[in-house]
């Protein structure tokens, strides 16, 4: 079968609106709709909490109402700190205890610094963690993708881009966080011997504007470049912000995570080589209806290894249409 033409898949890509999530002060939440049962007390909370505000939690919250909605006598809200902080979580998991929260599954910022407040949840909650993992502390399981082999997934792009060896730069909110920490191994073991030296890692702490100005910052800096690699969703679109910005397109190669509609029209225009995407709308649907039915009785829901992998996938120029029409229908459009 023939892949659609790059005039198709913009046309697709147009149609494509992931919006911007709201996010208030210090954090926001939104109640999903639940099937309620006859009594209110026979309702169990569940609380699914991210990292960061971006549109790449935007499907994770599709599959958390698709899961509140298979699960009558469950309640589902989605929690988005106002700011990328261990303590921005710390406050969001303070006040789930105080109104007795009966599971949690959180994408932890900091692990190292929040084993404490996890293990006291864990202590009086089912926890999970998402995303980004906690092995130290007692969370009952791990739901998301293997870090290190989506890492190496990216290294083979940056070698596809850079098959004669070159310089790069990888961006990313935090090294605090284990995904970030694992791609970053990924891609190293990925690149080895390949002649692709990495300069540094620039962070972000989040801020989707200083993520552009760093970007900017090594395009100034590091005038020849070959290549810039984002790590978390929103680095790729700031990261070719910054590059066309600059007017290099295709003198600087670029290479991303997840699926921003930024960046998948950088793929469909040619300038961005592709993409390692995730599946977050999974993340949230498997996360509630396994915290519910461990909470019911089945722990048969636990892998012995206690991580439950979500594969990932390249989109290149050869299947981002075909991807673009699966977001698409995910988000409902």
């Amino acid at each position: 079968m023939n892949q659609p033409s790059a005039k198709t898949a913009a046309s697709l890509l147009r149609k494509l609106s992931l919006g911007t999530l709201l996010v208030a002060g210090v954090a926001s939440f939104a109640a999903l709709t639940a099937a309620a049962p006859a009594s209110a007390q026979d309702v169990k909370k569940l609380a699914f909490v991210v990292n960061v505000p971006a549109d790449f939690w935007k499907f994770a919250r599709v599959g958390t109402e698709t899961a509140d909605a298979e699960l009558p006598g469950y309640e589902v809200e989605f929690y988005i700190p106002g700011e990328m902080s261990a303590a921005a979580q710390k406050k969001i998991l303070e006040d789930l205890l105080a109104k007795g929260i009966d599971g949690v599954a959180i994408s932890p910022v900091n692990p190292d610094d929040s084993t404490a407040i996890l293990n006291e949840v864990a202590s009086k909650a089912v926890l999970f963690t998402h995303d980004a993992d906690a092995p130290e502390s007692n969370r009952v399981m791990y739901i998301g993708t293997d870090n290190v082999a989506a890492g190496r997934q990216a290294g083979e792009l940056m070698k596809k881009a850079l098959p004669d060896g070159g310089t790069a730069m990888l961006f990313v909110g935090t090294m605090d966080a284990a995904n970030a920490r694992e791609r970053s191994q990924g891609i190293k073991e990925a690149i080895e011997g390949a002649g692709i030296e990495i300069i540094d890692i620039r962070t972000d702490g989040g801020d989707q504007t200083k993520a552009k100005a760093n970007a900017e910052d090594t395009l100034s800096k590091y005038p020849d470049i070959d290549l810039l690699v984002g790590l978390w969703a929103y680095n790729t679109p700031q990261i070719y912000n910054a590059v066309k910005a600059a007017g290099k397109q295709g003198q600087v190669k670029i290479v991303g995570f997840d699926e921003d509609q930024q960046t998948l029209r950088g793929i469909v225009a040619g300038d961005i080589l592709g993409t390692v995407v995730q599946q977050p709308y999974e993340f949230g649907y498997q996360s509630i209806i396994k915290m519910a039915k461990y909470i019911d009785g089945d722990k048969s829901v636990v892998p012995e290894n206690k991580l439950d992998i979500v594969p990932t996938q390249i989109i290149d120029a050869s299947n981002v249409a075909e991807f673009i029409k699966k977001v698409q229908a995910t988000l409902g459009q």
